[in-house]
């Protein structure tokens, strides 16, 4: 063991998140990571919190999130990282898929109201060693929309936030998708990695008409006071990449931070196989920035 492993605290949780429409309980599971430090238990070890939003198709132990948390943790991070709780995921690789098609954003935005709300209470393992005051999201790919949006609807609660690779339309799909979504109320995307096809329901779309001004990410984006940093690398997908010059010029007001190489997930694969210059420079520029922050 490691002297940064000896140090290191790493704690599960699972929260109560309401419920699906037929009464099935949710819930988020998740783990703070944190470093031990004299005083904690009397509470004198105060420190910024780090929340990390997985995007779609993603969950807290893919690629180069468990890794990642490490990292933020030795930085002095109270950090948090968890499952939206219809992400598809429990226990293992996508056993879900009947909550995951039952996924919306409003949704993703009630898991981290009622997430936040344990650890303003307390109810978060080793509470007493987190800064409330000082709450920073940090969202990848969807996740990154998420957290400017709930940034957006509490700007008194989040000190800054941080995208990797960050969406900029709430709508993921093309045209001949919501085509057999409102034809036959489910469609499918494929995972490649796993070979399952994930349903979509058409609640997704039915969340989008009636809060649609909500989930404009590029006007969330433009209308935040607080710190924002987009990282961006540099070989995303088209889409993305025209996603984020949309979110650039709409907000100018952001920094932007450039990952020359760098696909969708920087290099890191799932399983991880070991960290990539990519991943190692966005990390890098976003602890400059929280730091700053």
């Amino acid at each position: 063991m490691s002297t940064h492993e000896a140090e290191m605290i790493q704690e599960p949780f699972i929260r109560e998140a309401g419920q699906l429409p037929s009464g099935e309980p949710l819930y988020i599971r998740g783990e703070i990571v944190t470093l031990a430090g004299s005083g904690e238990a009397s509470g004198a070890v105060r420190r910024p919190v780090l929340v990390i939003c997985h995007g779609f198709k993603g969950f807290k132990d893919w690629g180069f999130f468990p890794y990642a948390t490490r990292r933020f943790a030795e930085a002095g991070f109270y950090t948090v990282t968890f499952n939206f709780s219809c992400n598809g995921v429990a226990e293992t690789d996508f056993d879900e898929l009947d909550k995951f098609a039952l996924n919306t954003y409003s949704r993703e935005q009630q898991d981290l109201t009622y997430l936040l709300h344990a650890l303003g209470i307390g109810e978060l393992p080793r509470s007493e060693q987190a800064d409330a005051g000082k709450i920073c999201l940090l969202g990848h790919s969807r996740g990154g929309g998420s957290s400017i949006v709930y940034a957006a609807d509490h700007p008194n609660e989040i000190s800054a936030v941080v995208t990797w690779n960050g969406i900029a339309k709430a709508d993921l799909f093309d045209d001949a998708f919501k085509e057999q979504i409102a034809e036959q109320g489910v469609a499918y995307v494929a995972n490649a990695r796993t070979g399952q096809q994930m349903p979509i329901r058409a609640s997704f779309y039915e969340d989008l008409k009636e809060q649609g001004e909500r989930f404009d990410i590029v006007k969330r984006l433009a209308g935040l006071e607080l710190p924002v940093l987009q990282v961006q690398g540099d070989q995303d997908s088209p889409r993305l990449r025209e996603g984020f010059e949309a979110l650039r010029l709409g907000a100018p007001q952001h920094g932007i931070a450039l990952i020359q190489a760098g696909n969708h997930t920087f290099g890191a694969v799932h399983p991880f196989a070991s960290t990539t210059p990519q991943l190692e420079e966005a990390i890098r520029v976003t602890l400059e920035f929280l730091k700053r922050s």
